[in-house]
């Protein structure tokens, strides 16, 4: 029976049109460095300021910064919302008594931010952001940490679903009883379907379909 369902956030749960990738690259592009589509792609899912220091041959917390200010224009320009189902999917688990967590490659700033403009503070049992932990995925420590915050202590009762191959390789890391990858962000099938993993779905509006006991079953 799985106990907490792990999930990220921008192209998992929230439609934010791509934005933070955007904003990450024209921080790095403005700042000198010249990233293609496939070195962007690749950092899809991290930490951002580790991002950018990949992006940059070195940290930068004014590139940082900058980043930040861009995406907040953006967000303000294109306001981000619930992925279709996301709602009622949370809603149907913690019903059920499945614990929801959020995670995420966002500082815990930009976080608040997001999770108010959609009106979800309070809506999750959990949200881990990556400045509370060590390093961001693909390491598992944002999994560990949700686990701990909503009181799950056996590793083989978590659900971990994101939209990159990152948020497939912390949820393989950590050792998931189910590792989930959705088709509702940036990277495909084609992208995910290589990487560790037990499913791919449509979005995390299945996820419940998945996990909970059926009507009469």
């Amino acid at each position: 029976m799985i106990e907490l369902v792990v999930l990220d956030i921008a192209g998992t749960t929230v439609e934010e049109h791509g934005s933070v990738y955007d904003a990450l690259e024209a921080a790095v592009r403005a700042a000198g460095a010249t990233p293609t589509d496939a070195d962007v792609n690749r950092w899809m899912g991290a930490d951002k300021r580790e991002a950018i220091a990949a992006l940059l041959g070195a940290p930068s917390e004014a590139v940082y910064l900058d980043f930040r200010a861009r995406l907040s224009a953006l967000y303000a320009s294109k306001p981000p919302f619930p992925l279709p189902g996301v709602p009622e999917a949370v809603t149907r688990l913690r019903a059920a008594g499945v614990k929801v967590a959020l995670t995420t490659g966002f500082d815990r700033e930009v976080t608040t931010a997001l999770l108010e403009s959609v009106g979800w503070t309070g809506f999750f049992d959990a949200v881990i952001c990556v400045d509370d932990v060590p390093a961001g995925r693909p390491a598992p420590y944002m999994i560990f940490r949700a686990m701990e915050a909503t009181g799950v202590t056996d590793v083989r009762r978590v659900l971990t679903a994101g939209d990159t191959v990152r948020d497939l390789e912390a949820g393989a890391n950590a050792g998931a009883a189910m590792v989930i990858g959705v088709l509702t962000g940036a990277q495909n099938a084609h992208d995910l379907g290589p990487v560790a993993h037990t499913h791919l779905l449509p979005g995390v509006a299945q996820i419940p379909d998945l996990v909970l006991p059926r009507a009469g079953a």
